[in-house]
């Protein structure tokens, strides 16, 4: 493969990326008018004459916290921490 389409490929691949970081501000902007519909009207959930149901409910999940937990328990944090590999795909123009 030639350096030209390398290039080419990153270009378009670039466009691309563009297009897509443009339709989730979109996507994101209709989610924040939702999101404001669903507090004005002081619901956690709508369902439309035609079936469709939009929902914004709280959540709550307990989560490991393993920063605090390697603090208190260093020896413990590396006996049970497993290295793993993997590979990074980057470019820059």
């Amino acid at each position: 493969m030639t350096d030209r389409m390398i290039e080419n490929r990153i270009r378009k691949l670039q466009a691309i990326e563009g297009q897509i970081k443009a339709l989730e501000e979109q996507a994101e902007a209709v989610r924040a008018e939702l999101k404001a519909d669903l507090e004005e009207k002081g619901a956690e959930e709508i369902t439309t004459a035609h079936g469709l149901i939009v929902r914004w409910k709280e959540v709550i999940s307990s989560r490991f916290d393993s920063s605090a937990f390697k603090k208190a328990h260093e020896d413990l944090y590396t006996a049970f921490t497993k290295r793993t590999a993997s590979r990074r795909f980057t470019y820059s123009a």
